[in-house]
């Protein structure tokens, strides 16, 4: 009496999925210092409109809902919000060029825009000191960025904005750093840029249960 062996198909693989992320800063690093760039006063204006719309815009948005597929939901939120942050601002200045905003309105409308970003910025601050220190230091430099830019728009004060601007070119060139450190670090198995530990982690007590804990 014979047997036969049923053959089954082999189980297909995932296909392994690259970092977004790597994507998601570089577009915000690089759109963030263009701009910053002429509110420091070094560069003329509108240069920036462009890059918001598609690299800082539309291509860290994508990066945003590639995060969704690799289950990282403060990735997800980030860059689709600042890519839709982004797309947002620049969408803001076709209206002002088109004449759809008056003259009087424009800085109280830049005021309110960045204080309701500054907003959602904080609480994203927090969560980023339970990623890594070069994350952390993106939220925390563009959180002093907003605030700056906010309080200057509110306060029609072209020495703020300029402040603003100076500290958001610093926001880029760490937001550039945390986006080289991520390609770089993909392409071997030992890092090559660090990026720190958390600051904020689960620490275990005495009966063993974790509880949030913030890094010496």
């Amino acid at each position: 009496m014979s047997t036969t062996v049923e053959s089954r198909p082999a189980a297909a693989t995932a296909p392994a999925l690259a970092n977004p992320a790597a994507l998601g800063l570089g577009g915000f690093a690089l759109t963030t210092f263009v701009l910053s760039t002429h509110n420091a006063g070094w560069a003329p204006d509108l240069t920036w409109v462009g890059l918001a719309f598609f690299y800082g815009g539309l291509a860290q948005f994508c990066a945003g809902m590639w995060e969704f597929k690799t289950g990282n939901t403060f990735g997800a939120t980030a860059f689709s919000t600042y890519g839709a942050f982004w797309m947002s601002l620049a969408t803001f200045i076709v209206l002002v060029l088109t004449g759809k905003v008056t003259e009087k309105d424009l800085s109280t409308d830049l005021g309110w825009f960045l204080l309701s970003f500054a907003i959602f910025n904080t609480y994203m601050m927090l969560w980023s000191l339970r990623v890594n220190v070069a994350v952390f230091g993106v939220f925390l430099t563009l959180e002093v960025t907003e605030i700056l830019l906010f309080l200057g728009f509110f306060g029609n004060s072209t020495g703020l904005i300029k402040l603003g601007g100076y500290v958001g070119v610093i926001t880029a060139l760490v937001a550039w750093y945390a986006s080289a450190a991520t390609v770089a670090n993909t392409m071997r198995s030992a890092e090559i840029l660090p990026v720190g530990a958390p600051l904020w982690h689960d620490q275990p007590t005495t009966t063993g249960v974790t509880r949030p804990g913030i890094a010496g």
